[in-house]
């Protein structure tokens, strides 16, 4: 049998991290004099923090350093929050044992920093089971370019239509999609739009190894 790959998104897929991203980001606009509403975070889902400064303070887009030094605290605060209280996503652990021990290749595709990657992974003990890790610190574009999901295939040894992502963004569910990657999306929190996936359900509990291959067969 070929062997078949699973790419998950970290925020809001394995990792429950709406309110300390929203957190860090209120304190940090706040830090520069300005406020970041909850409308404005739900629409930048799936982003790089680079994308998201400069989207809401273009006039920084010729100041790469200040560009650089606020991500690095925007960043930092969010770890901080994140390893006071870790929230996995329910079901996350469970799956990710599921689909490793049914033979699946898995990966994180994420626009998040290295460092918060690897955090969450350390948190969740299950390091081990992936056999490749993408952050937005690998790749030059954010979702929704598919630069993400093609670099995990290609560190995976497949070919994207051979994996599947998970994700809960639109941005990540359209990177997906141009990726050549099958997508399920994961229902939650905010509405948002995620008809673009091949499925769509509410829970990590309604998926499993069969629901995986069926999609991707």
């Amino acid at each position: 049998m070929q062997s078949l790959g699973v790419i998950f998104d970290i925020d809001g897929v394995v990792v429950a991290s709406y309110q300390p991203h929203f957190d860090s980001w209120r304190t940090v606009t706040r830090e520069l004099g300005a406020e970041m509403t909850e409308e404005q975070f739900v629409a930048t889902f799936g982003w790089t923090s680079r994308e998201i400064i400069v989207r809401y303070w273009p006039h920084l887009a010729d100041s790469p350093a200040e560009v650089a030094r606020i991500d690095q605290r925007k960043e930092a605060l969010f770890r901080e929050l994140l390893s006071a209280n870790f929230p996995p996503m329910d079901g996350a652990v469970e799956l990710i044992d599921a689909l490793s021990a049914a033979g699946f290749r898995l990966a994180v595709g994420s626009s998040g920093p290295r460092e918060n990657v690897e955090l969450s992974l350390e948190k969740l003990g299950r390091r081990g089971k992936f056999q490749a890790a993408i952050s937005g610190s690998d790749v030059q574009r954010g979702k929704p370019d598919p630069q993400i999901f093609q670099l995990a295939a290609e560190r995976l040894g497949l070919a994207p239509a051979r994996c599947l992502v998970i994700e809960d963004a639109p941005a990540g569910v359209a990177a997906a999609k141009a990726a050549g990657c099958r997508c399920l999306g994961l229902a939650g929190g905010p509405p948002r739009d995620l008809s673009a996936a091949d499925l769509v359900v509410h829970s990590l509990h309604e998926v499993d190894a069969e629901l995986v291959r069926r999609l991707l067969n």
